[in-house]
């Protein structure tokens, strides 16, 4: 008898174990705890609690909503993906909520976009309506094809109220939402209940947030739980994920969050087959973040504060997977060691200290290689903090120098220091040293390293943008234009914004605009 026990008993613990197996090897991955409100906020948390294992919004006589109120998830934004949740609705039948998807937040905090409706009668659920747009894009049992001038298309793919009988009143249900580039579809309880295709350019959304809404009216709640998230391969478009550092160095230098801002504007804006993420202020939380990703860009202190440093495991997979990488500027440095060989794996170069040096001067590049990477690139000189005699993978197989200059004999000073002299490098006095470079990985993948980016206010300098832009494309995947990656300049407006530190009041602004004048005369 105990033998039929002891094997029906490690009968049940293989089938949960594989069951276990099966849920994490789906893609999805938690986003709510279900004990706490970290990673959510709304303008209002007075609204918002976690009550057994459930987000709850709720309304009463006593704490009335006035107006919509959105509790928004921190952590990342939405691209293409597969959210699944349960959620429950009790209250009147006028009740009614519903869930942001690819939203916008402006100031005033009411979330606008798509919205996968909730609402107690029936009249709405099921349906994709745009909270502040278009309105009701396509209601339960429709779907819908809106035209580039906003005009609907509507096609029936079942009975309304027929799915709504898959619907339990008061009860848990689950609630799917699935987000392929311009595809949009809902299903609760495993039924298909409205699709979008949306053509109309001026209002769809690509990238935007994900909220919960309670909606004003008379007392109400809305409870969500098992918020699941699965990223999507994104369709037609390559993403590139910007890793942002935090405050570093004071106002307009090694500004890693406004840089890494700037940087995906313009690839969002001028490459149509590149799909640009921004995550400020250290690793992405968001536990989704690389999972369809194409390439990875850090920009941020190095050295032991460098971002990957307790995440080499998380990028040596990622190379391995031939994901590009890049560093920029501080991000070329890491510690000598298991993670500079890391490094030297992902971008074929890195900064090594007692090896390397960091001087500021103007470097002037005149030539430049047959690279994809230069493409369009002209002649320039740029004064930056260029780092330069970069430990380099044996050989430099697989490397391209992309930026290469003579440094003064200046910056090869005497002494023997982790980032300013060493003997090694003043050996090399009158010799080039490589500022940039591109590394063709041999199991696959690209990897792109920087050493300049020092100054915020280079990103107004056109060959230096170029060079950048054109690399990001590059590690990603694509082709880069004939003429490299056409972009506007920014505006000064542009250049102080999101910046880490306030700006100084003797700040020489007007100096700033001249220079950038010349750069671009």
């Amino acid at each position: 008898m105990r033998t039929i026990q002891t094997k029906l008993i490690m009968i049940v613990v293989t089938v949960l174990a594989l069951a276990v197996s099966a849920s994490a090897d789906n893609g999805f991955k938690p986003i709510f705890d279900g004990k706490s409100l970290e990673g959510w906020k709304a303008p209002e948390m007075k609204f918002w609690s976690v009550v057994d294992g459930a987000i709850v919004g709720q309304s009463t006589q006593q704490n009335p909503v006035a107006s919509n109120q959105f509790l928004v998830w921190q952590l990342g934004e939405l691209d293409d993906f597969e959210l699944t949740l349960q959620y429950r609705i009790s209250g009147s039948d006028s009740a009614n909520s519903g869930i942001q998807i690819r939203s916008q937040v402006p100031p005033d905090g009411h979330v606008g976009g798509y919205q996968a409706d909730i609402d107690m009668a029936g009249r709405y659920a099921g349906a994709l309506y745009d909270e502040r747009g278009r309105g009701m894009l396509a209601e339960r049992g429709q779907k819908t094809t809106v035209a580039a001038d906003g005009k609907k298309n509507i096609a029936s793919i079942g009975d309304a109220a027929e799915l709504m009988n898959v619907v339990k009143k008061g009860r848990w249900n689950e609630y799917t939402v699935i987000a392929e580039g311009n595809h949009i579809t809902l299903k609760i309880n495993g039924k298909v209940t409205a699709q979008v295709i949306d053509n109309q350019e001026k209002d769809r959304e690509f990238a935007g947030v994900l909220a919960l809404q309670l909606h004003a009216g008379p007392p109400m709640k809305i409870e969500f739980k098992d918020i699941q998230l699965k990223r999507l391969k994104m369709a037609g478009k390559k993403k590139i994920v910007l890793v942002s550092g935090g405050p570093s160095h004071g106002y307009n230098a090694h500004e890693h969050n406004a840089g890494n801002i700037l940087l995906a504007k313009w690839l969002n804006e001028y490459v149509p087959g590149i799909f640009a993420a921004v995550y400020t202020n250290g690793w992405p939380k968001d536990p989704t973040a690389f999972d369809n990703a194409d390439a990875i860009s850090m920009f941020c202190d190095g050295g032991g504060g460098h971002v990957a440093m307790p995440h080499l495991d998380e990028v040596d997979a990622m190379a391995k997977k031939g994901m590009g990488i890049a560093c920029m500027h501080y991000g070329v440095e890491i510690p000598k060691g298991r993670p500079g060989n890391s490094m030297l794996g992902w971008t074929g170069g890195y900064f090594e200290t007692f090896w390397s040096v960091n001087p500021h001067w103007k470097a002037e590049f005149k030539e430049f290689p047959n690279h994809p990477i230069t493409r369009g690139v002209k002649p320039f000189e740029l004064d930056d903090e260029w780092y330069y005699h970069m430990r380099f993978v044996e050989d430099m197989k697989g490397v391209t120098p992309v930026l290469t200059a003579i440094p003064p004999d200046s910056t090869r000073r005497d002494g023997n220091d982790a980032h300013g002299a060493n003997e090694h490098v003043r050996a090399r006095k009158g010799m080039p040293e490589h500022l940039a470079w591109a590394y063709e990985r041999p199991g696959g993948g690209r990897g792109f390293g920087f050493t300049g980016g020092h100054w915020h206010h280079s990103w107004a300098h056109k060959d230096y943008r170029r060079i950048l832009l054109n690399a990001m494309v590059w590690i990603s995947g694509l082709e880069v234009p004939p003429n490299g990656v056409e972009s506007r300049n920014p505006t000064i407006e542009e250049l102080e914004a999101n910046q880490d530190y306030p700006k100084p009041g003797n700040w020489d602004a007007e100096r700033i605009k001249k220079q950038i004048e010349q750069w671009n005369h």
